[in-house]
């Protein structure tokens, strides 16, 4: 018979506090793991106090990270970065100050550089199916649709 491992709130508290030093994480994804170790509601809602108070949990930090990783990994757009944060339950007010951190001028040079290479490495030969592809694809990772109808019409006219 196999027996679920049962942790007392001092080792899951250690196990969380190691999984939070690894990476920045959001009370959403915190809850989860607990529930998934079995934790009681109780022993869950101490634990994450105790994440918070030592600094482990910081969904401010969490959300300006998660920004910065996705905006320059991903090439997100702001629609994208904030649909991705709201399912994981962050603030209005922490998504809007991540999202500020956002330089303009490296944000609009992040989007022409990916619509352009997109543009450049379609083989469409229909003007009219490469715009709806590139239009797609940029609305797809999340960037303004006035900026991606800009741009659409700037590289297919």
């Amino acid at each position: 018979m196999h027996t679920k491992k049962t942790y007392t709130v001092q080792e899951a508290t250690r196990k969380l506090e190691r999984y939070c030093a690894y990476q920045e994480r959001c009370h959403k994804e915190v809850r989860q793991k607990l529930v998934s170790m079995h934790m009681i509601p109780e022993a869950i809602d101490v634990i994450i106090v105790h994440l918070l108070e030592h600094n482990y949990l910081n969904e401010t930090r969490f959300a300006k990270t998660f920004v910065r990783g996705k905006f320059r990994m991903k090439a997100w757009g702001r629609r994208r970065l904030t649909f991705e944060l709201k399912q994981k339950d962050i603030s209005k007010v922490n998504i809007n100050q991540a999202l500020a951190e956002i330089d303009n001028a490296e944000y609009i040079e992040v989007f022409n550089g990916l619509a352009e290479k997109k543009a450049n490495t379609m083989t469409e030969t229909s003007t009219l199916k490469k715009k709806r592809k590139l239009i797609d694809y940029l609305l797809y990772r999340g960037w303004e649709s006035h900026l991606v109808y800009e741009k659409t019409k700037e590289l297919f006219g």
